[in-house]
């Protein structure tokens, strides 16, 4: 067991790793400027300010759905929001982390 498996994320690498395998959709949360800017490749932009209006065509699509933005808090109340409606979320932190998490499949 590693340091980072003792807070956590190393379960939740493992989890990202399990709903990309499965399909998941990739949200950036992020203002579309900075979506702009550099994003996950394949990823949405729905702007942390409407995604709540978006969730329930997340929810038709029956796919896990990952949350990024540019540190994980945007991301974090995205997927609770998520959860909530009855969507498998996932808060996948920083794009870039996010990123390197994919290449590394």
């Amino acid at each position: 067991m590693g340091l980072l498996d003792l807070f956590g994320f190393g379960k939740r690498k493992e989890q990202m790793k399990e709903a990309l395998k499965n399909g998941a959709i990739i949200v950036d949360v992020r203002s579309s400027g900075e979506y702009m800017g550099g994003h996950v490749a394949g990823s949405e932009n729905i702007p942390l300010d409407v995604v709540g209006s978006k969730l329930s065509g997340l929810k038709a699509k029956g796919k896990p759905v990952i949350f990024c933005c540019a540190s994980g808090m945007r991301s974090g109340a995205a997927a609770n929001k998520a959860k909530s409606q009855g969507i498998e979320a996932h808060n996948g932190g920083g794009w870039m982390s996010l990123n390197g998490l994919m290449q590394n499949l």
